[in-house]
């Protein structure tokens, strides 16, 4: 059965519709959408965690529901997650430990490190329903299309995590897999039921190295277990000490090592600050009160720029470095070198040094 459209309903619709902005201005209907679901709101990408899963007692997986404009992302990538901490809004990478699934939901494990800000918010704090930001999946630390013979991976601690993305998606269609993982004991494997219960079907030759009994992972150690290493395209992922003696080893060898380094985020916050945009020259000095881009223009920098309330998204440049203040609530958004998240420039003042993509 089909619905025809009349001229009349059509400007009824209309008219409900015009209505409805004016007696929301200076909102538009769609604002409030956004509080009423914010997964489709127009303020940025994010999504809601659906699912917790311990997987030891300093680590949990979770499920994460994207909303509109998810990307999309390959097995091994890692996404940028912001969650608000005691009113700072902190970012953190992590990866993906899910292959692609026809549902969209996603997961990331996490562990709680000592002094770790998010992480132990997120392990300890976080309950499902949370709404956290997103960026897009980046990252190639991934399978190449054309499937290797032999593959190896080397994991330590938390470096398991894009691993197991890999695995998850690759498995039964990688021939040879063999994984070399270090974890003090035996309890610390994250993934370990997983990982044994795989490798106990024969989908990979798993090697545990329990550094509280064994000593550490080394490359002298790695060639004993897996004598046939050198004929293995190989992918790493742990501590920088662990990687750096593999790397050292491998272009010794004129061997090809695939990495992924996990990078440490410290940020100071406080009251002005610096800033920099970044692709004029243009370093200004700010108060706490004054709003980017009130900065930007008193500097002579030409500014992208709508409503100047914080309503059209008009004003929205990224993030690539440092800290701001969100001038309506206090919450803080940071930034690391390589960021480049989107801030309203209208509404947001300097908390610190920062660095922004203009």
């Amino acid at each position: 059965m089909s619905t025809t459209r009349t001229p009349a309903t059509a400007s009824l619709r209309h008219r409900a519709r015009r209505f409805a902005e004016l007696v929301t201005t200076p909102l538009v209907p769609s604002d409030f959408w956004e509080l009423l679901d914010p997964l489709h709101g127009g303020s940025g990408l994010r999504g809601r965690i659906v699912g917790q899963r311990q997987e030891t007692r300093d680590a949990v997986s979770l499920a994460i529901r994207p909303g509109r404009g998810w990307a999309g992302h390959t097995a091994g990538q890692y996404v940028r997650l912001g969650v608000e901490v005691d009113g700072v809004r902190q970012w953190r990478s992590y990866s993906l430990t899910s292959p692609p699934r026809p549902d969209g939901v996603i997961t990331v494990t996490v562990t709680a490190v000592p002094d770790g800000i998010v992480s132990t918010q997120l392990v300890r704090r976080t309950k499902v329903g949370t709404v956290v930001h997103l960026d897009q999946a980046a990252g190639d630390f991934t399978l190449p299309r054309d499937r290797p013979a032999k593959a190896l991976f080397v994991t330590a601690g938390s470096g398991i995590t894009p691993v197991m993305g890999m695995l998850r998606d690759g498995v039964g269609r990688l021939d040879d897999v063999v994984l070399v993982h270090s974890a003090p004991r035996p309890e610390d494997v994250v993934f370990g039921a997983q990982l044994r219960a795989l490798a106990a079907r024969g989908g990979l030759r798993l090697v545990e190295v329990h550094t509280a009994v064994d000593g550490r992972l080394t490359p002298a150690r790695l060639a004993e277990l897996v004598p046939d290493f050198a004929t293995r395209q190989t992918w790493a992922c742990g501590p920088n000490g662990l990687l750096d003696a593999l790397q050292e080893t491998y272009d010794a060898a004129g061997l090809e090592l695939r990495t992924e380094r996990f990078r440490p985020v410290v940020l100071a916050v406080g009251d002005g600050g610096a800033v920099t945009f970044a692709d004029t020259g243009v370093t200004a000095e700010a108060d706490a009160a004054t709003s980017l881009l009130d900065t930007g223009e008193a500097n002579g920098v030409l500014m992208p720029s709508g409503c100047r309330m914080g309503i059209c998204f008009g004003c929205v440049i990224p993030l690539r470095e440092g800290s701001v203040r969100d001038l309506r609530n206090g919450h803080v958004t940071t930034a690391v070198d390589g960021d480049a998240i989107p801030v309203q420039t209208c509404v947001s003042a300097a908390a610190g040094p920062c660095r922004l993509g203009i």
